[in-house]
């Protein structure tokens, strides 16, 4: 699972959390434009600039726990 952290979330205040970590879903059409598709506070993944993130890596034991319920 690919994660990142949002590190700005200007205009997007209802959708984004600043400092909170989401799951990136694989969209390579995306990735072509510099954007990527996460699942957003609504639940569902939409596109964002992918400025406003910043790839991180966790153990896969701490992803599994912090993913736990979204499972």
């Amino acid at each position: 699972m690919n994660l990142l952290v949002c590190v700005d979330n200007t205009d997007f205040e209802a959708s984004l959390e600043a400092r909170k970590i989401y799951r990136q879903v694989d969209d390579p059409v995306g990735a072509e434009v510099d954007m990527v598709r996460v699942v957003d506070e609504s639940g569902e993944d939409y596109l964002y600039a992918a400025s406003l993130f910043q790839p991180i890596s966790v153990e896969a034991r701490l992803e599994q726990r912090l993913f736990a319920e979204a499972a």
